[in-house]
């Protein structure tokens, strides 16, 4: 049996007071596979990204077999968790950053070649960033969620998790893209290659987007996630209550701007980001 099947079938099981040697092995074949980068919570094809259900199947499997665990290194430094979940094992020769400081990587995620991690920042299992990413202090990349190369996660910077329901698309952060200290990134948002989020941005499946250049406002529907389009520049904005109260008041609410789209000069601005790694 191949291991999509062996974790569908397993999954599919009823909660157990003990569970056999299968469901473990099942387990760490397929968190092998994650750490690997060779299965992947979503993928993208074409053009439209895939959420894989059976690979956040395997990992809420992980959860629900594993027994809390004391993973303590020494008396300073405690912390209990499920037994099937430890710290990422990471070497030298896997060419990871890794700078002193107070960091968390959790097994069953992906890093790839030349990925900088600046403490304290987290990685939750099921992640999946890529060659040449920088994850500055402060920031989290959330379970499941899918960071492309050469991207550069800033101070404070949150990429949220969605790892249930299971069929769920996670947070996409496609290549080369820039995102601002201090923003917050969840609910299956789906930032296109090369777009800037500007210090401050939150964006969620409720968040509606003004683009200024293009005349458009983007929404998440039904159908589709909220995407910010390629190359585009995002800053944090208002816009003004229009009836009732709040427009008595002269209230006004967040939202995210679209104010242009990434060209040669944005591009020299960020260039400083090559020169400290």
């Amino acid at each position: 049996m191949t291991l999509q099947p062996q974790i569908e079938s397993l999954f599919a099981q009823p909660p157990q007071e003990k569970y056999g040697e299968e469901y473990f092995s099942a387990f760490n074949d397929f968190k092998a596979e994650l750490n690997a980068g060779r299965v992947r919570a979503a993928e993208k094809v074409g053009s439209e990204w895939r959420v894989n259900t059976w690979v956040k199947q395997g990992l809420l499997l992980g959860f629900r077999i594993g027994a809390l665990q004391d993973m303590s290194l020494n008396q300073q430094f405690v912390y209990y968790d499920k037994s099937t979940f430890p710290l990422k094992t990471i070497g030298l020769n896997d060419g990871v950053r890794i700078v002193p400081g107070g960091s968390s990587i959790r097994d069953g995620c992906y890093l790839g070649r030349n990925v900088t991690c600046m403490p304290p920042m987290y990685v939750n299992a099921g992640a999946y960033v890529d060659d040449g990413t920088m994850i500055d202090s402060h920031a989290l990349v959330g379970s499941c969620a899918q960071i492309g190369k050469r991207v550069h996660l800033s101070a404070a910077a949150q990429i949220g998790g969605v790892l249930e329901p299971v069929g769920a698309l996670p947070v996409i952060i496609e290549d080369e893209v820039l995102v601002g200290g201090n923003c917050g990134i969840y609910e299956g948002t789906i930032v296109r290659q090369g777009a800037v989020i500007g210090a401050g941005v939150i964006l969620t499946a409720s968040t509606p987007v003004y683009d200024l250049v293009k005349d458009e406002i983007y929404r998440k529907t039904s159908e589709r996630p909220l995407e910010i389009p390629a190359k585009a520049v995002v800053i944090p904005g208002t816009r003004p209550i229009t009836q009732g109260k709040g427009k008595e008041l002269g209230l006004s609410i967040y939202t995210p701007i679209i104010i242009k789209y990434r060209d040669e000069k944005t591009a020299q601005a960020i260039q400083l980001e090559e020169v400290l790694r």
